[in-house]
């Protein structure tokens, strides 16, 4: 079970690219969660679309799979999935012609329930499939369109992008998903800050020396070369979801826990974002062979790459908050382990009173964990247990999300069955906002443009990057925290 859910009225969900990767892996499995929480009730109704060959009983069978493969066995029970499937239809389309948008038409309720489009399809086919929902007349107000990243390759073809879906949709039913910011830990964050006075006075250049953000992952670019190396990891993760949780981390309270009064208190820090002018405050790598792994170009299928699968930046935010503290974020295939976490480093204490044989120094760190294992720690200084003398160590205030749920016969429920809901309901606090997306392009575009004419760094698979990344952090003193192996 999950904690207390509030059940949502009957809806149509049309998932564009029902058959592919994305949706069997992710999307299915988390609406038969929410129907088995008590959330998505009997009446919703599931529109797969694709151009595969197949009837409803067949994306049935799909969809039952998918259950089978990506949802624990203790939590399929046969009543909820036969309830589950029976939500289920089909309709063969190919996006690219007009044959079959008046039969999606013809599916769709009339009763004026939330209608969604969710595009699990490639962005080529974004604009496209915005024109056919428009063109036969299912652009009403009561639906909502959904785009997955990425939204854009550059700020130019974000502009170009945002154009082609406000011709149809307006800004209120357009849903940009991070699914970062579904996750538990990412929406802890907000709480940790504004719901507890312990941190908000806290939470400025007085008090904190500087903060990491890490997104490292143990894979590398397998199975989706060729794509990933016209995208790169500044593209890839940089540009949205290391920045998604930097505007999180480091955002002005918004007045209300509102949609719009969120995003623009995270547009604020986008746009005080200190430009990357200085090269050398940025790293970039390319993972090369390990001793069970193949190299970055193995991977890519291309031997002449010069496409990054590791970035290290530093920035900063000018505005009267943070003058002085640096951003460190840091992402990368094929690192030691896979790793996520925002790092929230504070100040020493102005003046030690105890003696210099304590081990030190000491400072305060709030890390909050987004994978492998959600939770929040946060390290104190305390005096090691013993008749030794006042000796001090560091120890660590850990709350495991996971633990805390299993005590309680809970189940962490994934990123994307929070953000569906949320498209049901009609709630875009966690989703961004078209000028959001373009000021993040604005910022990083300068320093892909930089990148033209140099090659990135190697360094081993199975390491934690590129050697110049460590001193990026030296040269001020500082170390990033390790990625444990």
């Amino acid at each position: 079970m999950v904690a207390r859910v509030v059940p949502v009225d009957p809806f149509d969900l049309v998932v564009f690219g029902a058959t592919g990767d994305l949706a069997r892996r992710k999307l299915i499995p988390a609406l038969y969660h929410r129907m088995a929480d008590g959330q998505m009730p009997d009446g919703a109704r599931i529109i797969g679309a694709a151009r595969s060959e197949m009837d409803s009983d067949g994306f049935r069978k799909l969809a039952s799979k998918a259950l089978d493969e990506f949802v624990s066995k203790e939590d399929l029970e046969p009543e909820i999935r036969k309830r589950f499937l029976a939500c289920l239809h089909y309709l063969q389309l190919d996006v690219m012609t007009p044959e079959g948008w008046n039969d999606l038409k013809g599916m769709m309720s009339d009763d004026g329930r939330p209608q969604a489009y969710y595009l699990s399809v490639a962005p080529r086919f974004f604009g496209t499939i915005a024109e056919g929902i428009g063109n036969v007349g299912l652009a009403t107000e009561n639906a909502r369109i959904v785009v997955e990243k990425p939204l854009g390759r550059d700020l130019a073809s974000a502009r170009a992008l945002n154009r082609q879906l406000a011709e149809r949709f307006d800004e209120e039913q357009i849903y940009r998903i991070d699914h970062y910011l579904g996750k538990e830990t990412v929406q802890n964050l907000m709480a940790l800050r504004f719901a507890n006075t312990l941190f908000e006075p806290l939470w400025n250049a007085q008090h904190i020396d500087s903060v990491q953000i890490t997104v490292a992952e143990s894979v590398g670019i397998e199975g989706r070369g060729p794509y990933y190396d016209n995208i790169g990891a500044a593209r890839d993760m940089v540009q949205n979801h290391l920045l998604q949780l930097l505007c999180l981390t480091a955002m002005e309270p918004p007045a209300r826990f509102e949609p719009d009064a969120v995003r623009d208190e995270k547009l604020k820090v986008l746009r005080s974002l200190e430009p990357l002018t200085d090269m050398s405050d940025v790293v970039r790598g390319q993972y090369r062979k390990g001793s069970k792994t193949a190299s970055y170009f193995d991977d890519a299928e291309n031997p002449d790459s010069t496409t990054e699968s590791f970035v290290a930046l530093k920035t900063g935010i000018a505005n009267w908050r943070w003058p002085g503290v640096p951003f460190y974020l840091r992402t990368g295939k094929r690192m030691r382990k896979r790793f996520s976490e925002i790092a929230v480093q504070f100040k020493e204490v102005p003046h030690s009173i105890f003696p210099h044989t304590s081990a030190g120094p000491h400072a305060n760190v709030l890390a909050i964990r987004l994978q492998p294992d959600e939770g929040i720690t946060l390290s104190m200084t305390v005096k090691d247990p013993g008749p030794g003398g006042m000796r001090l160590t560091d120890t660590k205030l850990d709350m495991s999300f996971a633990d805390s749920l299993a005590r309680t016969g809970m189940r962490m429920p994934d990123a994307y069955e929070r953000l569906v809901m949320d498209v049901i309901r009609g709630d875009q606090t966690l989703f961004m906002r078209g000028d959001e997306v373009e000021a993040a392009w604005a910022w990083i575009d300068p320093v892909i443009e930089a990148w033209q004419t140099t090659k990135p760094l190697p360094y081993d698979a199975g390491s934690s990057g590129p050697e110049d990344s460590l001193m990026l952090l030296h040269r001020d003193g500082r170390r990033w925290r390790e990625i444990a192996s």
